[in-house]
């Protein structure tokens, strides 16, 4: 039977990156990934001179160790970063129009987008001085700290749009934690952003927006290929078991048969559903725990038009649609604007984001279907007199686990029972965050403490700090995904 100082079950963003954080360390490290490629989600594609992306189309970092892994994996030159013109302005559907969203107090006071009463109700959040309970959702939230009409014409979108879920369940905590931290902290979110405003420019980690030049396929490509990690694909892992000497066996069906693998650690980095399985002969309880969260389909349909049947300026990332304008459709980024090299010259690539908890049944539409009902709630919006030139359509029937109910009581539950379960780690996008930096991050997390914990001192290794604390909070639709 072989041997690895840590094996990593699932092969997508968290589990690569995991991977890559191990081997710097040096540590033997060996990845199943049941699919055929490596990556998970995460994969660009061309398509007659368009380049679009199944899931995840840019990073939005702010964390050093992230800026950290590109750096040292060689991926600074690939980098691509968002266009000038994609830094105008964000957009938001109200009241069948797109309407710029204002990102500072001025602009918002001025804005047609609030009532009066809106802009009143959003300038006493200071002095309000209530606190909430630790399971409130976030629109109890939000509607206590800024109002309803924030709620509805800005985080409603927001959190549909960027995590396929439902404000009226969703954990506040869980989805928007560093807001609920700043409210701990500070009892106002204004003044936790001011001191947060001032502490910043004391420190020298700035906001990044980026792509890579062939997208994010380049990402887990990369990772994918980093010495040290042995990577194995059509590996379905089916069981997992505590070994005598307090390691752990594991075996998956292979297309070379049956294969069996012992490690020290194990790091199971796929969705809850397959980790529940996994676990359930080792752990009953939190297998049930795992059974417990629920996940939202998505699906993604690029369409790429030419410039001049595109009537609005498309000046900036994009739009997002609150439930009371769209039913369908949750937001829509324009690619060609953000990002060079995303469509042919003179064309332009709009990608468009529907279902989600908002409308589930969208996951059994026909192609012909999405592609007319995304089309239909477009072309006014935007002003197009002329049907695309290309279509392509991503579904995702488990897109996103919904951070819905006593979310972090579900997650400390199972913090708890890893904690009897020595060497064993469950990392993916159900505990920590979505967006590909939060996975990245956690990823660094888990790899810090399998290098803390493990102990073969004749390894050298590279020790790696965590700084902050992951968020799961993201600026616009395509980050997560």
């Amino acid at each position: 039977m072989e041997q690895r100082d840590v094996l990593i079950i699932g092969g997508g963003i968290t589990g690569l990156a995991s991977a890559w954080w191990l081997a710097r360390g040096g540590l033997s490290v060996e990845v199943w990934e049941a699919n055929e490629r490596a990556g998970g989600k995460i994969m660009s594609t061309r398509q007659d001179g368009y380049l679009t992306e199944r899931a995840a189309s840019m990073v939005l970092n702010f964390r050093p160790e992230v800026a950290e892994l590109v750096r040292e994996a060689g991926l600074e030159p690939a980098k691509t970063s968002r266009l000038p013109a994609a830094e105008a302005r964000r957009y938001l559907l109200h009241q069948s129009s797109l309407k710029a969203l204002p990102m500072r107090m001025g602009a918002m006071m001025a804005s047609p987008l609030w009532s009066l009463r809106g802009k009143m109700r959003l300038l006493a959040e200071p002095f309000i001085f209530s606190s909430g309970r630790p399971d409130e959702t976030v629109s109890e939230f939000i509607t206590r700290r800024l109002g309803r009409e924030v709620l509805e014409k800005a985080i409603e979108p927001f959190i549909a749009g960027t995590l396929a879920a439902d404000p009226d369940r969703t954990s506040a905590a869980a989805a928007l934690p560093r807001l609920t931290a700043l409210e701990q902290r500070y009892g106002s979110l204004a003044a936790g952003v001011m001191v947060n405003r001032i502490l910043r420019r004391r420190t020298a980690c700035t906001t990044d927006t980026f792509s890579f030049r062939c997208g994010m396929g380049t990402l887990v490509e990369s990772l994918a290929r980093t010495p040290g990690i042995t990577v194995r694909t059509g590996y379905s892992a089916d069981e997992l078991a505590r070994e005598p000497d307090g390691g752990w066996r594991a075996a998956a069906t292979t297309p070379q048969g049956r294969q069996v693998l012992s490690a020290r650690h194990v790091i199971v980095a796929t969705p809850a559903p397959a980790a529940a399985a996994l676990v359930a002969h080792v752990d009953g309880e939190l297998a049930e725990l795992l059974r417990g969260i629920s996940y939202a389909a998505v699906t993604v349909v690029h369409a790429g038009l030419a410039r001049d049947a595109v009537g609005h300026p498309l000046d900036g990332t994009g739009f997002l649609a609150p439930r009371g304008e769209s039913a369908i459709l949750t937001g829509n980024l324009w690619m060609s604007t953000l990002f060079p090299d995303r469509a042919p010259p003179r064309k332009v690539l709009l990608t468009s984001y529907l279902g989600g908890v908002r409308a589930p049944q969208v996951a059994d539409w026909s192609d012909e279907r999405l592609a007319d009902e995304t089309i239909g709630a477009l072309r006014p919006l935007l002003d197009i007199t002329a049907d695309p030139e290309m279509i392509r359509i991503d579904r995702h029937s488990e897109a996103l686990p919904v951070y819905h109910g006593a979310y972090q009581a579900r997650m400390q539950a199972i913090t708890a029972r890893l904690k009897q379960a020595s060497g064993l780690h469950l990392e993916a996008n159900y505990r920590g965050g979505v967006s590909v930096r939060d996975r990245l991050a956690r990823s660094h997390a888990v790899a810090n403490q399998i290098l803390a914990a493990q102990q073969w001192p004749s390894v050298e290794r590279k020790r790696c700090v965590v700084s902050g604390n992951s968020d799961g909070v993201v600026a616009q639709p395509g980050v997560i995904y």
